[in-house]
């Protein structure tokens, strides 16, 4: 037991006394290496301290040559200007010489200059006195004071200049209304050669032709109802006779013609032709043509070059091709009159534009369906005016015949192409205007009547068609209104042969199913 006691002692001993010794020697390399850690760290240390030594001096050297450069090129420029300065004080001092010595040049010249106006003062003196001592001697002889004889010479005088500006101004007048003669000729001839345009007189027929004579059969219908509806809808007078493979509309209104020729071909086309179709085609083919109104307002303005005109100003000039002036067609008419009125004012140095508008426009007033009392000019002025053109194109179309004042030149242009235009042979046909202003009055005769709908003259004006609303006018008032009608155009029209007045009333019901 105390041997186990004493191993354990000793061995504990042992045990602390290793410990303390591996401690030790941990302890002195632990320093050891911390020593040789902080030495690489100050050698490190070193390094970085030498390199940033070295960076900074060449920083500083970089910074000190763009410095001594910078400061360099500023003494370069410095001594430039000063060089320049030096220069312009030069050369200003050279003027400051200059100009004082041109100064003491100037006073020399001055003084000179004085001293000559005093010489000139005193001969003038010396003349004076000599030319009134001349006038007075001169007074003595003639008996005429100086005023009296200076009175005398001025009347001689006039009376010579007056006489020979007569002459003058009589030379001046005979060559002007020679030259203007030529000039004048000249410039229309050349605007009737440079504008060249297709005359067309238009007619009261209109042709259709068609396949075969089968089709006027269905043309007709049972009983003539095709027929019939196609004329009260169209106010068109359809003849069908035996002329082979044709039919002709009679109608004094080219655009009723019109919609009743589209009408027909589109019918015979389909081949279903009943009053209801009919009447929904013509109300088709009346939109359609409409459209090519507008169309063909807008194509014309366009190929000649007139723009910003007003959409209804379109409208009327696309309707002007299915309206005629004495026989000839008011758009080729109009067209023309624009192309002249153009030629004539570029020729005498006018805005050509404003006259071509003008040309274009100045029919407008014969193109309305209801016309009022008023000349087409003054008509067509009005709307002109309404849809803000200018004031030159308004005169213009208001004076085109006289009915009010021109006040530019743009408007006796306007009137000579009118005249030119419708003063060649052939171009117009006055039977054929008044023809269609019989018939137009016609129809306003009966239009005036209370419930007359629509009125519609045909064959040739022999007949008229009055529709009267089924609502408004019973069966004896419609016979009094034929009654009346009989008389009035009696009383108030010119015509040849008689006129039948067929009054028309009908009475529709209409539902729908849905």
């Amino acid at each position: 037991m105390p041997n186990i006691l004493l191993f354990l002692i000793i061995g504990v001993s042992g045990m602390i006394i290793g410990g303390l010794i591996t401690g030790t020697i941990l302890n002195k390399a632990l320093e050891r290496k911390r020593d040789a850690l902080l030495k690489e760290a100050m050698d490190k240390a070193e390094v970085i301290k030498k390199e940033k030594i070295l960076q900074a001096k060449e920083k500083f050297l970089q910074l000190k040559s763009e410095h001594e450069k910078f400061v360099h090129e500023k003494n370069d420029e410095t001594a430039k200007n000063e060089n320049k300065l030096k220069q312009k004080e030069v050369l200003l001092n050279q003027k400051v010489e200059e100009f004082a010595k041109k100064q003491k040049e100037i006073a020399t010249i001055k003084q000179n200059l004085q001293t000559q106006v005093e010489i000139v003062s005193k001969k003038q003196g010396d003349l004076d006195k000599a030319q009134k001592i001349q006038i007075e001697k001169l007074e003595t002889i003639s008996n005429l004071s100086a005023q009296e004889a200076k009175t005398q010479l001025i009347e001689n005088l006039k009376e010579e200049a007056k006489a020979d500006a007569l002459v003058h101004v009589k030379d001046i007048i005979d060559e002007a209304k020679i030259t203007a003669n030529t000039e004048a000729k000249k410039i229309i001839i050349e605007t009737i050669q440079r504008t060249a345009t297709e005359h067309a007189i238009e007619n009261t027929v209109s042709v259709f032709n068609i396949e075969s004579e089968e089709i006027k059969g269905r043309i007709i219908g049972r009983e003539g109802r095709n027929i019939r509806t196609l004329e009260s809808l169209t106010g068109v007078e359809i003849i069908i006779d035996d002329s082979p493979d044709a039919i002709l509309l009679s109608g004094f209104d080219p655009v009723r013609r019109e919609i009743a020729r589209l009408s027909l071909h589109k019918l015979v086309t389909d081949g279903r032709i009943h009053p209801a179709r009919i009447e929904e085609v013509v109300a088709k083919t009346r939109k359609q043509l409409e459209q090519e109104i507008n169309e063909t307002g807008k194509r014309v303005s366009i190929d000649l070059g007139i723009h910003n005109l007003h959409h209804e100003l379109l409208r009327m000039i696309g309707k002007m091709k299915y309206r005629s002036s004495y026989g000839q067609n008011l758009l080729q008419h109009s067209i023309e009159v624009a192309k002249l009125s153009a030629t004539m004012a570029a020729e005498l140095g006018i805005n050509p534009k404003k006259a071509k508008r003008a040309g274009l426009l100045h029919d407008i007033g014969k193109v309305p369906d209801n016309e009022p009392d008023l000349p087409h000019a003054i008509l067509g002025m009005k709307m002109a005016e309404k849809f803000k053109e200018k004031p030159e194109i308004i005169n213009a179309i208001g004076a085109h015949h006289d009915e009010i004042e021109m006040d530019n030149l743009i408007s006796p242009i306007v009137q000579v192409c009118d005249a030119i235009s419708g003063a060649r042979p052939g171009a117009r046909r006055e039977v054929v205007e008044a023809y269609i202003e019989r018939l137009k009055h016609l129809e306003e005769l009966a239009l005036s009547y209370p419930g007359v709908v629509k009125t519609f003259a045909i064959q040739a004006g022999r007949e008229l068609r009055v529709i009267v609303g089924a609502d408004k006018v019973n069966d004896l008032e419609a016979n009094q209104l034929a009654f009346d009608l009989s008389k009035k155009i009696q009383s108030e029209m010119t015509y040849p042969g008689q006129i039948k007045i067929t009054v028309i009333r009908e009475t529709r019901a209409v539902q729908y199913a849905k």
